[in-house]
């Protein structure tokens, strides 16, 4: 008489359904035949901008000599003015973050009206056509605009980093927006809740993650747009860097850049770490 226990069933795998099966074979399969023919295309594209670009390699390498010794008189650098060079990149710092603060909130408020998924047809689509009038205006435009309404200085720098923001971080606020799963909206609106608890409860608590890090990488690119703007005397370390330039003051300039990178990297570090608590 065998004393083993009796062998128990294998259990049975759960067959997967068939548009899973179909998707997961779709994303390994080969490219397609419209794909391989848009390969030419592609190509005959990319050489056309790079001949009407006149992008030359040779050219490049002869001037190569020239950049090396630009780069050979910003050395040794002239910290002598360091105490001006820091009160610089303090208001620099300071102008991003007003920017962005500012920028952040009301690319928010745009971008809620620019979500397909939340707001109606007559709505999406001027928030979305106001969003691209206003990405395709360079932000030193903007800034020319405001100093010729406001002076010169800071403030002006910061209208044209906020005005600047709703273009492009607006833009990416709502299509974060738009990629949230909609299945916690359905439940929500089935149970009768308002579009103000829709949104508050389960729209941003999925967006939320990607709207941080976006905001913060709208702030790195203030602290360096902060730079640019200054050329046009709005605000901030740029107006000292051009006028390094302009005077061929080498070495002043090299440590403005030495400066500049220390902080954008500084911000950098930061903004990963938050980044890395937030995902």
């Amino acid at each position: 008489m065998s004393t083993h226990a009796p062998e128990r069933p294998k259990a049975q795998q759960p067959e997967l359904p068939a548009a899973d099966r179909a998707r997961l074979e779709k994303a390994v399969s080969l490219p397609r035949a419209r794909f391989l023919m848009g390969l030419p295309v592609a190509v005959i594209v990319l050489i056309w901008s790079f001949n009407g670009a006149q992008f030359n390699f040779a050219k490049l390498g002869e001037g190569a000599v020239n950049m090396g010794e630009f780069l050979s008189r910003l050395f040794p650098p002239d910290f002598s003015k360091f105490g001006k060079i820091v009160e610089l990149l303090i208001e620099t710092f300071q102008m991003a973050v007003v920017g962005t603060v500012l920028g952040a909130v009301l690319s928010l408020l745009v971008a809620f009206a620019a979500s397909s998924n939340i707001s109606p047809k007559w709505l999406y689509y001027p928030a979305r056509w106001i969003m691209n009038v206003i990405r395709s205006v360079p932000d030193l435009v903007f800034a020319l605009m405001f100093v010729s309404a406001v002076g010169l200085g800071p403030f002006a720098g910061i209208l044209a980093m906020t005005l600047g923001s709703l273009g492009s971080i607006g833009k990416v606020f709502a299509e974060a927006m738009e990629s949230v799963d909609r299945g916690p909206m359905v439940a929500m609106q089935a149970v009768g809740a308002s579009k103000r608890q829709v949104i508050q409860y389960g729209v941003l608590p999925q967006a939320a993650p990607l709207l941080v890090s976006y905001t913060l990488l709208l702030f790195e690119g203030n602290v360096r747009g902060a730079t640019i703007l200054g050329l046009v005397g709005a605000g901030g370390i740029g107006l000292e860097l051009t006028t390094a330039m302009r005077m061929y003051d080498y070495g002043h300039l090299s440590a403005i850049i030495i400066c500049i990178i220390v902080l954008v990297t500084a911000i950098d570090q930061g903004s990963a770490l938050i980044r890395k608590k937030i995902t």
